[in-house]
Order: C-alpha cells, then sequence, then structure tokens
C-alpha cells in the first residue's frame, strides 16, 4: 500500500524588483531629490532671486525655492507699491530677506532693492530718451527744491524752473510737477531734474539749435543780468534766441577781482568772448578781459631786472607784499626782504628794484633800491 506524502507550504519568498524599476518616494527628501528640486532654507538677511507666483492689491508672492512661497507684505508691500504696478507672474527679481518664518510658516521679504535697481535703470533710459517723469516737491532750500520719485530722492536746482515758477517756488511744496532727469548718477546716489526742460522744452530746443553755430573765440555784445560772488551772468542773442552765459571772476579783468560789484552792475552792457559751451547746461563760458590787451606781454620790456620803478603797495600775505604798478600788474616782495622797507601799508608810493622778471608765469621779484652797488653784484 502507497504511503502519502503531506506536502507542506512553502513560505512564498519576496519579489525581486524588476530590474530598471524605480522605488518610489516614501520622505518629503526623497520626493525633492527625484524631482530635482533643491530646496533652500533662507536666512534673514540675504538677497535672493525669486520668481513672482502672485500679485494682489495686498501682497506679492515669490518663490524662492523654500519650503513655503516668499510674501512681501504689510509695511513692505507700502514702501515699493508703486515699484509692484511694474511687476507681474512669471518676473525673475531680487527680493531681501527680511525676517525668518512667521508662525505660518511664511518668509516675509523686501522689495527695495529689486525697485531701487530697477528705478535707476528706467532713470538711465529716461534720461538717454529725454523723457518726462512726475516727481512730488518735498521741501525748498538755498539751492532749490527737494523731490521724490518712487522712494528716491532728488532734486531740481532753482536754475532748472522755468520762467512760470519764478520767484514762486515755495507755492510748490507738496504738489505733483512733471520734469526731465537731466543728471542720473547711482554710484553717488545723485539725481538731479529739469522743470524747465519740460515748461520750455521748444525755447530750449531753439537755444540748444543756436548754440551749435557758437564757436570758440566768438564775441558778442551782452547785458549784465546777474552778479554773483563768483562771477557775473551776461544775456547774448545768438541767432535771435537770447542766451544767457557766465562770466568768471577770474575773466573780468585782468588785474585781481575782490569785489565784482566794483566792477559790474545788472543792466550794464559789456563785450564779451566765447571761452566755450557747457555741455548739458547750454550755458556759455565768457570772458571780458580776453578782448583787453595783456599787460603781461609788455612786461619785460617795460620793467626789465635790474629797473627801479615806482608802485603803489596792494595787498599783503603771508609769504610777502605786493606792489601794484597798472592795472594787472603786480610784483612781489618776499618776506624775507621786507626788513628793508620798514612797515609797509597798502595805498603807499614806494619805489623797488625789480630783480626779475617772469612773464610766462606772471611773476615779478622785487627788492629794495641799492643805494650803491655790493661788491660781486652782477
Amino acid at each position: 500500500m502507497a504511503t502519502k506524502v503531506k506536502s507542506e507550504k512553502v513560505p512564498a519568498s519576496p519579489k525581486k524588483a524588476t530590474q530598471g524599476q524605480v522605488k518610489e518616494p516614501t520622505t518629503m527628501e526623497e520626493l525633492l531629490a527625484t524631482s530635482g528640486y533643491t530646496l533652500s532654507v533662507p536666512k534673514k538677511g540675504e538677497t535672493l532671486k525669486g520668481l513672482v507666483t502672485a500679485v494682489t492689491r495686498k501682497m506679492v508672492m515669490v518663490d524662492i525655492s523654500a519650503k513655503t512661497e516668499g510674501i512681501v507684505a504689510d509695511r513692505e508691500y507700502d514702501f515699493a507699491k508703486e515699484f509692484i504696478e511694474t511687476i507681474k507672474v512669471g518676473d525673475e527679481i531680487d527680493v531681501y530677506v527680511a525676517s525668518d518664518e512667521n508662525e505660518r510658516g511664511q518668509i516675509l521679504l523686501s522689495l527695495k532693492r529689486a525697485m531701487f535697481d530697477k528705478l535707476w535703470t528706467m532713470l538711465d533710459d529716461y534720461l538717454k530718451n529725454e523723457k518726462e517723469v512726475v516727481v512730488k516737491t518735498v521741501e525748498l532750500n538755498r539751492g532749490g527744491m527737494i523731490v521724490r520719485w518712487q522712494g528716491l530722492r532728488g532734486f531740481i536746482p532753482s536754475s532748472q524752473f522755468g520762467s512760470t515758477y519764478a520767484g514762486n517756488l515755495q507755492g510748490l511744496v507738496g504738489k505733483d510737477i512733471s520734469v526731465k532727469p537731466i543728471e542720473v548718477d547711482r554710484e553717488k546716489n545723485r539725481l538731479i531734474f529739469s522743470e524747465k526742460h519740460v515748461s520750455e522744452a521748444a525755447v530750449m530746443e531753439q537755444r540748444e539749435s543756436a548754440l551749435k553755430a557758437v564757436k570758440v573765440g566768438n564775441t558778442f555784445s551782452g547785458s549784465v543780468t546777474g552778479v554773483l560772488s563768483f562771477g557775473a551772468f551776461v544775456a547774448v542773442v545768438v541767432g535771435g534766441i537770447t542766451v544767457e552765459g557766465l562770466v568768471h571772476i577770474s575773466e573780468i579783468s585782468w588785474e585781481k577781482v575782490d569785489d565784482i560789484h566794483k566792477y559790474l552792475k545788472v543792466g550794464d552792457k559789456v563785450e564779451v568772448k566765447v571761452l566755450g559751451v557747457e555741455e548739458g547746461t547750454g550755458k556759455l563760458n565768457l570772458s571780458m578781459k580776453q578782448l583787453q590787451a595783456d599787460p603781461w606781454s609788455l612786461v619785460a620790456e617795460k620793467y626789465a631786472a635790474g629797473t627801479t620803478v615806482k608802485g603803489t603797495v596792494s595787498r599783503s600775505a603771508p609769504f610777502g607784499v605786493f606792489v601794484n604798478f597798472e592795472p594787472g600788474v603786480d610784483g612781489l616782495i618776499h618776506v624775507s626782504r621786507i626788513g628793508s622797507f620798514g612797515e609797509l601799508t597798502p595805498g603807499e608810493q614806494i619805489e623797488v628794484l625789480v630783480e626779475n622778471v617772469d612773464p610766462e608765469h606772471r611773476r615779478m621779484s622785487l627788492g629794495p633800491v641799492l643805494k650803491e652797488v655790493p661788491v660781486g653784484y652782477k
């Protein structure tokens, strides 16, 4: 009789992974690893690049490759509100991490850096293309008006306001006005605007066109419109257009000018020579003295070394006393030689010996008149 063999169940062996099959991720780290997405942990104070994912009336959301999106909200949103109006979903921008995660796991961001980067770039473009912008006037000072444009501080010099506002700048404080940037220097944080380039654009265009015909060396008859400590402003007519130029104090006379008011007053008619044209402002650099003979061109002949001449004590300096012989021609008694003259006072007439003359550098050295020729003197 055949014996029955009792069969036993053999435990099923675990299935081997099919070759090439990828193991399913079971943790967040594994999921990120398989997706190729890099998760960062932003730190307060960092500047990052992010992708704008949402823009609302109260918040901007930015993907900064963190566990959650960063947000621009509250005060940071209000500060950059005008800038936020220029960005859209999908823009890549620079953001500053203003805080660590809050209780909701969100990271507060700031757009100040991105805003200022973009604003300065925009201003460079506006400058090149002479585009107008609207600024808010803030405060009037001695030199002009302080203004703000989208968070940036700028300045409008008094000379850059048109005739409409002349003498009434105080009434502009707190108002919005149209201007054009005329100087944009981010490194120096220097931003200069001009109201005149807007209100008097047509006149300025005519003036610039007229100035193109002006050459260095041209002479004009003009009228003094202003006298300041550093020079006088003179209006001349170029091609039917009135243009203002500056005669610097050093270009009024060949003699040293300490007080311009002794030479010029508003309304005086003068002859001027063009020394150059300032780029950007369109103002002329003028000279009055260049239309007169340079007295130093004949000094070597009139005041030769060894000559005894009479002059007038004009002024004192730490290094000596100056003696004037004619307008624009002064000689110097060095401090080491003054003892031979005794006390000298301005306006005093004295006789001196010309020891050396240097017309090229406009210098003349003076000494006491020799009563007798010393031994070895040549």
